[in-house]
């Protein structure tokens, strides 16, 4: 009989090894769809740029705590995306001595790519492993992706790059 002061098992390599697998495929499809913007910003530059997406808007140092880096980095950082006209950087009418940044419309677009091209990739596997699947299985298999969202510590809808990672 179980109790809440029983330890929950511990993950088999099996389940640890089948979860590394399919992060190798998510990383190949982020790499990706990150690469199909690669002309108009780098690896960081999206990241930023999907952060501030997730927020709306921000603060300077909240885009670097959000991004574990120094303030003086999410600075020069934010320097050339207002330079390539992808972020808008205006000052807080509530404290000066703050910045609020928000996306242009053409950030807003490399955020769309790379979510779109997220979409296209991941939806041809998902359409193949859930023909394999009953209505609730599927049901099963989505709210189980949500509980390991919730279990990483990403809320599912805020902080899109929480982790360093985008959705």
């Amino acid at each position: 009989m179980s109790t809440e002061t029983d330890t929950p098992p511990r993950p088999t390599n099996d389940e640890v090894d089948a979860l590394l697998a399919a992060c190798q495929v998510l990383v190949g499809i982020s790499a990706q769809s990150v690469a199909a913007v690669s002309d108009v910003a780098d690896l960081i530059q999206v990241r930023a740029l999907v952060v501030v997406a997730g927020r709306g808007s921000v603060s300077l140092s909240e885009l670097a705590a959000a991004m574990g880096i120094h303030l003086t980095r999410a600075s020069r950082l934010c320097d050339r995306l207002v330079l390539k006209g992808l972020l808008h950087r205006v000052e807080d009418p509530d404290n000066r001595r703050q910045l609020i940044l928000t996306l242009t419309p053409s950030g807003k677009r490399v955020t769309r790519t790379v979510i779109q091209r997220r979409r296209a990739a991941l939806g041809p596997i998902l359409t193949r492993m859930t023909r394999k699947l009953t209505a609730q299985q599927r049901t099963e298999f989505t709210a189980l992706l949500r509980d390991f969202t919730a279990a990483a510590g990403q809320p599912a809808d805020t902080d899109l790059w929480a982790m360093g990672w985008a959705t």
